[in-house]
């Protein structure tokens, strides 16, 4: 059977593509870290908020966060405005170096969405599968990259990372409430890999993601004109055997 050299060369070269490119990548500039376990595009610097707040001063920050999402909207708790389920965004949701509290998390990727951070405006905290313990299962964003993309492991801190800036090795919120408290919500330990869920007054940090690729690197022109030329010379065997 004769080998089809030119097939195989045209499958090398797809599977050199996809092995170049490694579970996690740096997207639009620096600013981004795209995940392709979760689908999702992390800020390159895991605590976007207290940088900001030491660029541009603490309270020039937290001022236009407040302005952006003066209101967060839960589901009711005795921690909200008289229990409504709306609970009105301050300064004490603002804590020192880029901790919030969980009210405070969700302003800030709405802050994000606002300023269209990245070329998105579909920022958000991550998602967590309400599962309490050592778990990097489907649907926890912050396990599967702490076990997954990171490589970490169970009771130690999170892996440093050349593809992320500021780690902190604390706790980080998810946008995920805890449905049997609804005045919890869940939280990633980074010191130890591990998840609880907790009252929303604590403060942590906020680690914002955003579905899909952000301002997706296209194919470089060598590739494409590699790949397409293999394309002509593949037609061009198939007429000089038609012929």
């Amino acid at each position: 059977m004769k080998t089809n050299k030119l097939g195989y060369a045209a499958v090398l070269l797809c599977g050199a593509s996809l092995n170049a490119h490694a579970t996690l990548t740096t997207v639009d500039n620096g600013l981004g870290v795209y995940s392709s376990v979760s689908g999702v595009t992390w800020t390159s610097d895991a605590n976007l908020l207290g940088s900001l707040e030491t660029q541009q001063g603490y309270s020039t920050v937290v001022n236009a966060i407040i302005a952006a999402s003066p209101v967060i909207h839960d589901t009711p708790n005795f921690l909200d405005n008289r229990g409504s389920g709306i609970y009105n965004v301050s300064t004490n949701d603002f804590g020192s170096g880029g901790r919030v509290d969980w009210w405070g998390a969700q302003a800030f990727v709405n802050y994000l969405n606002h300023i269209d951070y990245g070329n998105s405006n579909q920022w958000a905290l991550p998602t967590s599968n309400a599962v309490n313990g050592y778990d990097g299962t489907a649907g926890n964003q912050l396990g599967q990259l702490f076990y997954s993309e990171l490589g970490g492991t169970a009771g130690n801190n999170i892996p440093v990372s050349s593809f992320f800036t500021n780690e902190q090795t604390y706790v980080y919120w998810s946008g995920t409430e805890d449905s049997a408290y609804p005045y919890h919500a869940w939280y990633f330990n980074t010191i130890i890999g591990y998840q609880p869920s907790g009252n929303k007054d604590y403060q942590g940090y906020a680690w914002a993601v955003s579905p899909g690729q952000v301002n997706a690197v296209p194919v470089p022109g060598a590739v494409w004109l590699f790949g397409t030329g293999l394309l002509g010379l593949l037609g061009l065997k198939r007429r000089v055997h038609a012929g």
